[in-house]
């Protein structure tokens, strides 16, 4: 059951290579056919590994970092450098500018690196698009305003696919204990048809961080080129056989909205254990 590709691999380590590998051939690809490229971010687990492996490693050195849109998934309602920030996670271990996470106490200069020897990737600080919560913080009906100004910079700066759909090169995912994907949980708002393409999301109450949050909606993957799936660790197995095996409900298990022919699950051997 399924029409995604799925990779099993020895452990996360493995993993985070295998997706920077795949994301690095389409980002390229991209940039040779329109010099520019855009890919959107992911937290979590997963999301860790593969940003350490971007930064510290070959791939840093593989493409023109400064040609690629930073984009991201989604966010839990909080400051850039509160420790759940998805946005604040990819400034530390990413990109590495201590500045950008909150942290040096100088400005946001893109030159003002974290201490280390690993610089990170050298992306143009106009092509990141974080969600603008810090700025929208003291603004009634924040997460609603920061939706909505996301909603506007898609429609700016997103190449479109046929159908006019937003369209990112590379969509990156982790996936939930409960089988959410993006700030999606069970039942959400956002699977309805005629929900937005940016939303905003109440504290869920039956999983961790208890945090609002924004999130983009899960149909814009139907237009990425490429949808990166990670997924690692024995305390995923359950999840991950009951969405790619079990009965499909994407209601249920939004996960299975990502089990699709653009898709490529990258699984450790623990996450896999119940296939």
């Amino acid at each position: 059951m399924g029409e995604a590709q799925v990779v099993v691999l020895p452990d996360r380590g493995e993993v985070a290579q295998d997706a920077a590998g795949r994301l690095v051939a389409v980002l390229d690809a991209a940039l040779v056919r329109r010099g520019e490229a855009h890919l959107a971010l992911t937290g979590g687990s997963s999301a860790v590994a593969l940003y350490e492996a971007l930064a510290g490693g070959e791939w840093r050195d593989a493409l023109d970092w400064s040609l690629v849109h930073l984009w991201w998934g989604d966010d839990r309602f909080v400051p850039v450098d509160h420790p759940e920030s998805n946005v604040g996670l990819a400034y530390r271990l990413l990109l590495a500018i201590g500045a950008r996470a909150g942290e040096s106490g100088s400005g946001a200069a893109g030159v003002d690196v974290a201490v280390g020897d690993v610089p990170g990737l050298q992306v143009d600080v106009e092509k990141v698009h974080p969600f603008e919560i810090d700025e929208a913080l003291s603004e009634s009906d924040a997460a609603a305003l920061v939706a909505q100004r996301y909603a506007e910079e898609l429609e700016r700066c997103l190449p479109r696919d046929e159908d006019g759909m937003p369209a990112f090169d590379v969509f990156l995912l982790g996936v939930g204990g409960d089988g959410h994907i993006l700030s999606v949980f069970p039942n959400s708002a956002a699977l309805e048809p005629d929900a937005p393409a940016v939303l905003e999301i109440p504290a869920p109450d039956h999983i961790e961080p208890h945090l609002p949050r924004v999130t983009l909606n899960p149909r814009l993957l139907a237009a990425a080129r490429l949808v990166l799936v990670m997924v690692s660790g024995e305390g995923k197995a359950e999840i991950v056989r009951r969405v790619l095996r079990g009965e499909r409900d994407p209601r249920r298990l939004p996960a299975q909205l990502a089990d699709r022919p653009n898709a490529v699950w990258l699984l450790d051997e623990a996450a896999a254990a119940l296939l």
